[in-house]
């Protein structure tokens, strides 16, 4: 884990402690360069997860750690107190997603429950809505077909997740799509035909989301054009 690596890289270059004002190193070589780099995202890491420790300690278990000498504890509570810390690493981090992926959740049904009443938008018994943009005249896929396809995501704001480009239409097998609401709407597609869709989180990105890009329980927005059945 880089957290760890991180501290052997600290432990081995360390200033005395109590030295006053000791003299910036130099970083003249990739490994310097490298070992500092590690120390500076461990310590981001754990002021972002609020970990209180004492720096001289931790200094300590570092190089007792990377010499293999005797530990000032037994393995056992080694093992005990680390655990004890990757739970309450993961409270806070389920907290801190738990806000927003309840936020989310309200405002997407709040979107959904307006969006039902315009126009020309279908809603589905899973939930999902779509409005058909242009109709098709071609073959309808089954689940087992592969599609070739022209998808845009966006927020519920419009600001665009992800889009395959005129020239780089997606291929895939319509089951085997990652966004289950594609799957879903595939079969009631025709060849030439472009919908929009209204993605509650269960047939978007779910409960997780991706990272930074879509946050938890996001309802989003597509559109999906059927180009091809193969």
């Amino acid at each position: 884990m880089l957290p760890w690596l991180a501290m052997c890289a600290v432990a081995l270059g360390t200033a005395p402690l109590g030295a006053e004002n000791p003299p910036a190193p130099v970083l003249s070589t990739e490994k310097d360069k490298a070992s500092y780099s590690l120390g500076v995202n461990m310590g981001r890491d754990f002021r972002r997860q609020e970990i209180v420790f004492d720096l001289d300690l931790l200094i300590k278990g570092l190089k007792d750690g990377h010499s293999g000498q005797k530990l000032l504890i037994t393995e056992k509570e080694l093992h005990a107190v680390l655990n004890r810390i990757q739970a309450e690493t993961r409270r806070k981090a389920g907290q801190f997603r738990g806000k927003p992926a309840e936020n989310n959740k309200r405002r997407g049904e709040e979107f959904l429950a307006e969006n039902q009443k315009k126009p020309g938008v279908v809603v589905l018994p899973s939930g999902l809505q779509y409005k058909v943009l242009q109709a098709g005249s071609g073959r309808k896929p089954s689940a087992t077909d592969t599609v070739q396809c022209q998808y845009r995501i966006t927020h519920l704001d419009g600001k665009e997740i992800f889009a395959t480009g005129s020239k780089k239409p997606a291929d895939f097998q319509v089951k085997k799509t990652i966004v289950p609401g594609f799957a879903e709407v595939l079969p009631l597609m025709a060849v030439g035909a472009k919908w929009q869709l209204f993605l509650p989180p269960q047939l978007g990105y779910g409960e997780m989301g991706v990272g930074r890009t879509i946050e938890p329980n996001e309802t989003l927005i597509a559109e999906l054009e059927l180009l091809e059945v193969k």
